[in-house]
């Protein structure tokens, strides 16, 4: 949410060293601005996903240039890459050392968009364009900014916009505008990529996702997740009404993020890698030492709004937990009522029901129980199809599942089968696709004479639960607020059949 909100009013607010009388419009149009990035969303980015590129080269050129004409009129800012200066201030000043580090902090903010996409192209595009483009781009211009103030020190108030002569402060406005909906629009989409993740990975409940792109799978449109940006964005807006007092949010927010980042690196080096601890420790520490004292300085300003990511961290944090935790006690609680679905079997085929004809596909997360599904249908129904299929949908620890490994199907009696869909957790699960495989692997089956039979439960809260009343109620809202696991799962709808059942918890 801050990146969009600061990116869209840091460069609207050029207009006021271009036309100070224009101060009073800036927060109206970047408001403006925001409502018409993310209504487009639904819409999908592909389409105009071919003007980014173009247009990010052109700024970054824009913005290199700058630098390097007021960079040859004061080369003495060279002195910048000499480390004893900084070392020097911050040990002569004090408090007022660390919060400087806190300010000049934001020069290394905003590359992080470049890495929100990292899933969708892979490291190399990432890696060149950072080596190539973007880090000399940035550091001619910071450079320059640079040069600038120390040739004028009143450019201090907005060194970017002042590296550029008066005709040129409007059209540098309007790509500085374009470029910041293009970093905002690649931030928005990697928040839905990682919303996705989380679902995937049982941290959030399912919620529509919309796929926007035939040829790219991580083009997605999430609405709820739109509209939460959508209003979170236009909060802060709201609330802060510059750049220089979203600033304090921003910092805390981004140095937060990386001392999390380096601290998984620690345990990816460790338990995945396979490192021995202190070797893991000896890579990572150097890293995570800088990372905190990035984070210890911008920490000073958490009554300036650096409150702000640290109250919305905690707020997802809280919502995770209690998914997480009313997931598992839903589960254990169903799981006592179940009975073997093994012994299940047994019992039926010894003394079968009515059959009808077609395919009986149960969903359940409980492959070795009885589906609430199944026995609700032989309880009201009192009938069992010819073919019957107990389906299990998994998702792995791993970003995608070759189609070689997507389904396993294993018989369990003569008119059973259970069959498990293997999905990474940057994955959509599409059930009819994957079922397509498992035709290649035997299992015969007409998706015009199959139905899905599944259990959708009404939740109320117990008189002695295992989580507060109030996390009851928040999870028994967040069951509320999922999607469907028929459209999550892309199953016609046309050949499903929901069985409902009340459960306290």
């Amino acid at each position: 949410m801050i990146t969009p909100a600061l990116s869209v009013l840091s460069a609207i607010e050029g207009l006021k060293v271009a036309t100070p009388a224009f101060e009073p419009y800036v927060v109206p149009l970047t408001a403006l601005i925001l409502v018409v990035l993310f209504a487009f969303q639904s819409r999908g980015t592909a389409r105009v996903a071919t003007f980014f590129g173009p247009v990010m080269l052109v700024w970054f050129a824009a913005i290199a240039v700058a630098g390097v004409w007021h960079v040859v009129q004061n080369p003495a800012v060279f002195w910048a890459f000499n480390p004893a200066y900084g070392i020097e201030f911050l040990a002569t000043h004090g408090i007022i050392g660390l919060v400087t580090l806190g300010a000049v902090f934001l020069v290394v903010t905003g590359a992080e968009a470049l890495y929100a996409d990292l899933g969708h192209f892979g490291r190399a595009p990432i890696r060149t364009a950072w080596l190539t483009i973007v880090l000399p781009a940035l550091t001619l211009n910071y450079l320059g900014q640079g040069a600038l103030v120390l040739a004028d020190p009143k450019t201090i108030e907005n060194p970017f916009f002042l590296l550029y002569p008066d005709w040129a402060l409007l059209p540098m406005v309007v790509l500085a505008t374009a470029a910041t909906v293009i970093a905002s629009q690649a931030v928005i989409t990697g928040a839905y990529s990682l919303t996705r993740q989380a679902i995937q990975l049982g941290l959030l409940p399912r919620l529509e996702i919309r796929h926007t792109s035939e040829a790219l799978s991580g083009q997605i449109y999430m609405p709820r997740v739109n509209l939460l940006l959508l209003i979170g964005v236009l909060l802060l807006v709201a609330l802060f009404r510059s750049s220089s007092a979203l600033a304090s949010a921003y910092g805390i927010a981004v140095t937060g993020t990386m001392v999390v980042t380096v601290t998984m690196a620690f345990v990816v080096i460790w338990k995945v890698w396979r490192w021995p601890p202190l070797a893991a420790a000896a890579l990572i520490v150097p890293f995570l030492f800088v990372d905190l004292t990035f984070l210890g300085a911008n920490l000073l300003k958490v009554v300036e709004g650096g409150w702000v990511p640290l109250a919305f961290g905690g707020l997802v944090m809280v919502v995770m937990y209690t998914w997480r935790r009313g997931s598992r006690l839903l589960f254990d609680k169903t799981r006592r009522q179940e009975i073997s679905l093994d012994e299940l079997v047994r019992m039926l085929e010894k003394r079968p029901p009515t059959r009808v004809p077609g395919t009986a596909v149960f969903l359940t997360s409980t492959p070795n129980a009885a589906p609430t599904a199944l026995m609700h249908s032989l309880k009201h129904y009192k009938v069992l199809h010819e073919q019957n299929v107990i389906l299990t949908i998994e998702t792995v620890d791993m970003p995608r599942v070759d189609p070689a490994e997507r389904v396993r199907i294993m018989k369990i009696g003569e008119t059973f089968a259970r069959v498990a869909l293997r999905f990474g957790f940057m994955e959509t699960p599409n059930v009819p696709r994957a079922l397509a495989i498992a035709r290649k692997l035997g299992w015969t089956f007409d998706i015009m004479s199959t139905s899905f039979f599944l259990s959708r439960r009404s939740l109320k809260p117990a008189a002695h639960s295992g989580m507060p009343r109030w996390q009851d109620r928040l999870f028994i809202m967040l069951t509320r607020i999922a999607n469907d696991a028929t459209d999550y799962f892309q199953i016609p709808t046309g050949r499903v059949v929901e069985v409902g059942t009340q459960v306290t918890i």
